[in-house]
């Protein structure tokens, strides 16, 4: 089996649990933003945004950290597990008990008094995700792709059966609308003044069940806390943390500050929480390409470290990325192509306002994903410290062109940052990492079928055709056009330079 056969072997395997589980659970999106209203959706979009920062902290970095020490020679990886771990235990207990000790005041802060019960469930079940964290890495580890997709599946399909019972059926129920002879059942168990909470209560029951379904590697667990064995780690580890923080400042500040620093009345009848709720569902749209990376990390993390001894890494490293841009540009074609379609995804009409930011938000993912592989020269050498500079460079371009483009743009000024951020950490991770790790990556080709994506897209857009199936056939076609390109010139390279067989 072949190098890349393995790593396209495995992404599949995550991908299954990631992409194909998270476009099911894409489909709650008509379901929320029918049921509310753009100002409680965006307070979803809000309180979902500060998670995504506070799940860095209660991980860490130790996630990274761990695949690197557990393929140092000589290393007992069960030992290692349990050291991880019990860091992982202690500070997550630490951190939670402080949230629901004062989870009114946070409330409060937010700006959203009276729901402190929404900050505690969403405190246990960043907690139960941080203990989650290195048993699933363990699994990856060792190469349990199928168990750990089964595991992710299990865990979306209760999210989405939680949600669908409760604001539908259970909303339905309760309205009268159906199998009324049910509503006293209904009754005792439905609260409809709870609207959005039970977004977050059932994603906190549905990750509780984590820990039944991880029970081999829970009960493995022995507590071992060792700081002084466990200094290395963590001082690795520490510049993930902060490349983590300012990766998240680059994926959600936006939304924030989108709330802040659109001006009053910019969208006309629009209240500034009500544009964020807008800006949060139209943001799933580019999703899927969001998920393509998140399979292909799952993947990818091990395999890097597992290759960090070969001779011939970099060349592999050059081929992964250039098969990883030319799979990506073919979702943001095909995705752009289609928003006629995509749009009718976000249920009420006036959450569709901000279709035009969809294509660049899936190049700006993209280039994310771009930037996850040029990464893998300062894990492997040791030099996370330069993952933490640029990431915080990242950052300080996102709140900047956000500052910028936001009262000019509005939605559009969210999007073009995200992409000028990602965009401007991988052109300097590429030329800090030529330095220490020098990879020949296919430059030219990379932005090659990139332009060839963009202007299809132009093109889908530029010739309008009115009649819907006729519309669908000529996307179908531009897709095709790229795919023939891809063949005729990676056909020859193939032929001519054969990946390295496994040893």
């Amino acid at each position: 089996m072949s190098i890349a056969k393995k790593l396209v072997g495995q992404t599949a395997a995550y991908g299954l649990s990631s992409i194909v589980g998270r476009a099911l659970n894409y489909l709650l999106v008509p379901l929320y933003t029918t049921v509310f209203e753009r100002e409680e959706y965006g307070l979803v979009t809000y309180l979902y945004a500060i998670v995504a920062f506070l799940n860095i902290v209660y991980t860490f970095g130790m996630e990274t950290a761990f695949f690197r020490f557990a393929n140092k020679p000589g290393v007992d990886r069960r030992e290692l597990y349990q050291k991880v771990q019990t860091l992982i235990l202690v500070s997550s207990l630490l951190l939670t008990t402080g949230i629901l000790l004062f989870a009114s005041p946070i409330a409060e802060a937010l700006d959203y008094p009276g729901k402190e019960k929404y900050i505690v469930w969403l405190a246990i079940t960043m907690a139960v995700d941080a203990l989650s964290a290195i048993p699933f890495a363990r699994l990856r580890l060792e190469n349990q792709a199928v168990r750990f997709a089964i595991i992710r599946l299990t865990n979306i399909f209760l999210v989405i059966g939680g949600n669908l019972f409760f604001l539908f059926f259970c909303r339905q129920v309760y309205e009268g609308n159906y199998l009324s002879e049910l509503r006293p059942v209904v009754e005792v168990i439905y609260n409809p003044d709870l609207g959005v909470g039970y977004i977050f209560l059932v994603n906190m029951v549905a990750n509780l069940l984590f820990i039944p379904m991880l029970w081999r590697e829970f009960s493995d667990f022995r507590f071992k806390l060792n700081l002084g064995e466990m200094k290395p780690m963590v001082e690795y580890a520490f510049p993930i943390l902060i490349m983590g923080l300012a990766g998240a400042t680059n994926e959600m500040l936006s939304r924030v500050m989108l709330e802040h620093w659109l001006p009053e009345g910019f969208y006309p009848g629009v209240t500034n929480k009500q544009a964020v709720g807008v800006f949060g569902a139209t943001y799933k749209l580019a999703i899927m390409m969001s998920l393509m990376i998140q399979a292909f990390r799952y993947s990818a993390e091990p395999f890097f470290f597992s290759q960090s001894q070969d001779k011939n890494s970099p060349a592999t490293f050059a081929v992964v990325m250039r098969w990883f841009v030319i799979v990506c540009a073919l979702a943001y074609l095909g995705i752009s192509a289609n928003l006629d379609i995509f749009q009718y995804f976000l249920g009420q009409a006036e959450y569709r306002t901000g279709m035009e930011i969809v294509p660049v938000l899936l190049l700006a993912y993209l280039f994310n994903g771009v930037y996850y592989n040029l990464t893998v020269w300062f894990k492997l050498t040791d030099k996370t410290h330069y993952g933490t500079y640029i990431t915080i460079f990242g950052a300080i371009v996102t709140v900047a062109a956000n500052f910028l483009l936001i009262p000019v743009l509005g939605y559009m000024g969210s999007a073009i940052a995200a992409f000028l951020c990602y965009f401007s950490m991988s052109v300097v991770c590429y030329a800090i990492g030529q330095k220490y790790f020098p990879v020949p990556y296919p430059i030219k080709a990379i932005f090659g079928y990139l332009l060839l994506a963009s202007g299809l897209i132009w093109l889908a857009y530029a010739w309008g055709i009115e009649n819907f199936w006729l519309r669908q056939v000529y996307h179908l076609a531009l897709c095709a056009v790229f795919l023939a390109v891809v063949w005729v010139v990676e056909k020859p390279l193939q032929r001519k330079a054969p990946v390295a067989a496994v040893k």
